[in-house]
């Protein structure tokens, strides 16, 4: 299942204004569950209108309404939150439950303006009852259940709000999913709900329902959008920093939610948390489903974050005849950024990475950033980050790459971003062999019994569809000590188009692992290539790959014994270097070749963990002895 998706820029500093518009997928979640039978045709009846109408008979027992399309009159509950801003509306909960735990007892109202209803008002609704699915239908996201169009009468005010469900381990199924229906693709939207078997099908029972934590540990830091993530699960699949590990496709980290806050950010500021640290006492309020977190606990009442003190790592200093590699996403740096960017990530260069002897860099952008008007050098972004780390300390760095044909590399339009070799001249020389270009891909040959490039730096493969809008992998030719290293600096395809864990698909469709397979068997390829004409060379794959380390990307490169996947020589419960929803994962990579048997890794854990962050990624360092 997928727990990466594309880092877009998301424009809005309220989490919950990022709402797509609803039409075209309230239509597309309707025809799909009428195509699949879950849904009555025909004009709606007496009963379909009925005052009698509950909550829960509009929730039902499965992921869709059974009065999906329908007008429904007279529906009766207390408000327990009021949403001011983004997704405008209320929460509607029925003070008379069924005795059905597959059937939620609140609602979403979506007025679309500010609401005139308050916290504990009684009120009565009509209106139609929708299905809308957060990020559109092709998303693969399961759909919200709401009443949209609203006529509401508020009948009293000051009325208690229902008491909470309390989410807890204990609550909480310890299996994620049920396995789609075939015949409805894979569908999980016509399964009737087990609440106390599968996680999701909890959560899913009390969809608009009031909810209750208590004091939990944080595994997704605060992030720009005002949310961050925290298990009910103290003790799933944790680590010694306080995370929650992404190991396999079947270890989903159930006790995993999203927090945001109903309060307006003008009026009380969201916390600032890291991983590891604990949102204390009770944290309230009715459980949504949006598209960048599914579940999600919308704060009425938010607790408070008691700082647990978690520090950046430092790797360790290479020793005089060991060579430190490393690589580091360094997230679409170019000239128009801050001067303090620059000298934040030189300052983690020469400090946390103990300023390796060679450094794979990846998101380096051209020389006016997203500015889209055919520039595609980066020597400029290139000489202020070079000049930094001489600043913060560190060596003067050399650097060697090849800029990319203008918009054909993927990434931010305009940005043109690439790899880069940074080298410490002092400890490594860098073998120059001309005619590199962006459509020139480099070969193997021998020479004096040895491989070497045809061209150092050079493309591998470019003209393969598999690096068709990506970013080509860099070859470069080092000299350490005398024994000659190559080094392939990788940017693999984004996690763009795959669904998410709470997709109604179960499993996920993955359909962005396909590029990436075929460029993890070009790059395997061209080191089968080194290692026939020599055997012993010294081969370093590296860079964000993008992929885990149990994925099909990594069995690709590493086939044949080509590779090995250095960080698995970690424990599992140290293997991450991305943090997304709440899940530690491993995206950035160091893999390498039979020669090499003995080494040092480092996933060093500065930025993934962290409310501020001067990149999305950890850097990842590989000591050893050629």
């Amino acid at each position: 299942m997928p727990s990466s998706l594309p880092r877009t820029a998301r424009t809005s500093a309220s989490p919950l204004s990022r709402t797509a518009p609803r039409t075209a997928a309230v239509s597309a979640v309707l025809a799909a569950a009428l195509a699949a039978g879950l849904l009555a045709t025909g004009p709606a009846t007496a009963a379909d209108t009925a005052d009698a109408v509950r909550v829960h008979d509009i929730q039902g027992t499965t992921r869709i309404s059974p009065l999906a399309g329908q007008q429904v009159t007279g529906v009766t509950g207390v408000v327990t939150g009021v949403r001011t801003y983004g997704s405008r509306g209320f929460w509607l909960q029925d003070t008379q439950a069924d005795d059905n735990p597959a059937t939620s007892e609140g609602v979403f109202v979506y007025t679309g303006s500010a609401p005139t209803v308050a916290v504990g008002d009684a009120v009565t609704v009509s209106g139609t009852v929708t299905e809308y699915v957060p990020g559109g239908a092709s998303s693969g996201n399961q759909s919200l259940t709401q009443i949209t169009k609203p006529a509401v009468t508020v009948t009293s005010s000051g009325n208690p709000v229902p008491a909470p469900v309390v989410v807890s381990a204990r609550s909480v199924p310890a299996a994620y999913a049920p396995e789609g229906d075939p015949a409805a693709g894979g569908s999980v939207n016509g399964r009737t709900l087990e609440p106390g078997r599968y996680a999701l099908d909890y959560y899913e029972s009390l969809e608009g329902t009031n909810i209750r934590i208590g004091s939990s540990r944080v595994v997704g830091a605060t992030d720009p959008y005002n949310e961050l993530w925290v298990t009910v699960k103290p003790h799933e699949n944790d680590n010694r920093r306080g995370g929650a590990v992404y190991g396999s496709y079947t270890a989903q980290n159930t006790g995993r939610l999203q927090i945001q806050s109903l309060v307006p950010i003008s009026q009380t500021p969201f916390p600032k948390a890291n991983v590891g640290d604990w949102l204390t006492g009770t944290t309230e309020g009715p459980l949504d489903f949006n598209q960048f977190g599914g579940y999600t606990l919308t704060a009425r009442t938010l607790g408070t974050v008691a700082d647990r003190g978690l520090e950046r790592e430092s790797t360790e200093k290479q020793h005089r005849g060991e060579l430190a590699v490393a690589t580091y996403n360094v997230e679409n740096l170019d000239p128009t950024d801050a001067q303090e960017k620059f000298d934040a990530l030189a300052k983690a260069v020469v400090e946390n990475l103990a300023s390796p002897d060679i450094l794979a860099l990846e998101e380096i952008q051209d020389d006016n950033g997203a500015k889209n008007d055919g520039t595609v050098a980066a020597d400029q972004t290139l000489k202020k980050f070079t000049d930094a780390i001489v600043a913060a300390g560190g060596p003067a760095y050399e650097w060697r790459g090849i800029d990319p044909a203008n918009n054909k590399d993927g990434g931010e339009p305009g940005g043109n971003i690439r790899q880069v070799f940074l080298f410490n001249p002092e400890r490594v020389s860098f073998t120059d062999r001309a005619g590199g270009d962006a459509a020139t891909a480099t070969g193997v040959v021998r020479e004096k019994g040895r491989a070497a490039l045809t061209h150092s730096p050079g493309r591998i493969d470019p003209a393969n569809t598999a690096w068709d809008n990506s970013r080509k992998p860099l070859a470069g030719e080092f000299t350490f000590r005398g024994r000659t290293v190559f080094v392939i600096a990788n940017h693999f395809g984004s996690k763009g188009g795959d669904e998410s864990l709470v997709s109604h698909h179960q499993p996920p469709n993955r359909s962005s692992e396909a590029k990436r397979l075929q460029q993890a068997q070009a790059v395997n390829a061209f080191v089968k290539d080194v290692l026939q004409v020599q055997r012993t060379a010294d081969v370093v794959v590296l860079g964000d790959i993008n992929d885990f380390e149990f994925s099909a990307t990594t069995r690709a490169l590493t086939d044949g014994g080509a590779l090995h996947a250095a960080v698995t020589s970690l424990p599992r419960s140290e293997r991450y270097s991305y943090v997304y929803q709440g899940n530690s994962q491993v995206l950035d990579q160091i893999l390498t070749s039979p020669s090499i048997r003995r080494f040092e890794y480092d996933s060093v854990h500065i930025n993934a963990e962290f409310a501020e962050q001067n990149s999305d990624h950890d850097p990842q360092v590989l000591r050893f002895r050629p």
